[in-house]
């Protein structure tokens, strides 16, 4: 298991992605014309392999436009996680406490994709789907050319998510279900996938579980916290865009 998309819900998609590519100085990808049958338009911005994705809801009673109708703004709203073996993690959610809510089958241009939405609810914390897709290599909820967007000047790839809630512990119990792995001992809130991570902070300032941080793998720390400090995202020396704090590795 690998984390491998992190998405952003946004009401300007547009803007959003700017000012994320121009402080990482990344690439636009790809626009999922597919995204329409959720109510939604999106676009996928590549970090080597692993990709950003934001989100913005364009009809009404979306699952997205609850999500500003609870937290009262942008914010991380879904992780995605590239499975191994994806009949087995079907199954073995089947066979769970947790209901899967969608269960989605794509082939386009010889590549088939998988994929399964976890319960939010049950979960907790954000919208989690296991994805898997053949050929291994491909992804193609950013199309079949996201390859040629690729830009390593600044960052590497995703390498974490953290997530907060007024009882870390409970929700740390929660994705362990949903992910079939164990936590990575009794005193360490911190799931380890490979190559990256899913770790769990205490938030006693809010009612809602939620997405606090997506973290990075970063080629130059100086001159991405530059590019933030011009563009008005670093507040005490963190960066803060689109509702999430950006966190270098």
């Amino acid at each position: 298991m690998r984390l491998r998309q992190l998405v952003f819900v946004s009401k300007e998609r547009d803007r959003l992605a700017k000012e994320i590519c121009d402080v990482f100085d990344l690439k636009e990808a790809y626009n999922d014309p597919g995204l329409i049958s959720f109510g939604l338009e999106n676009v996928l911005i590549p970090l080597n392999d692993t990709f950003f994705e934001i989100v913005t809801p364009v009809q009404e009673n979306t699952t997205a436009e609850r999500f500003f109708e609870k937290t009262g703004g942008e914010g991380g709203y879904m992780i995605i996680v590239d499975v191994e073996d994806f009949e087995h993690e079907n199954e073995r959610v089947e066979n769970s406490e947790i209901r899967i809510i969608w269960n989605g089958d794509r082939r386009e241009e010889s590549i088939h994709a998988r994929t399964i939405h976890l319960h939010p609810k049950q979960v907790g914390g954000a919208i989690l789907s296991l994805d898997k897709m053949i050929p291994e290599n491909e992804w193609l909820w950013a199309g079949t050319k996201w390859k040629e967007h690729i830009n390593n000047s600044l960052v590497d790839c995703i390498s974490g998510v953290i997530l907060q809630s007024s009882d870390p512990d409970k929700l740390c119990s929660q994705w362990e279900l949903a992910l079939g792995k164990k936590r990575d001992s009794d005193t360490k809130l911190n799931i380890s996938l490979d190559q990256s991570n899913i770790s769990f902070v205490e938030d006693l300032n809010s009612k809602v579980d939620g997405i606090y941080a997506f973290v990075i793998k970063a080629l130059d720390h100086n001159a991405i916290l530059e590019n933030a400090k011009l563009k008005g995202f670093l507040v005490d020396n963190e960066i803060s865009i689109g509702g999430v704090k950006i966190i270098l590795e």
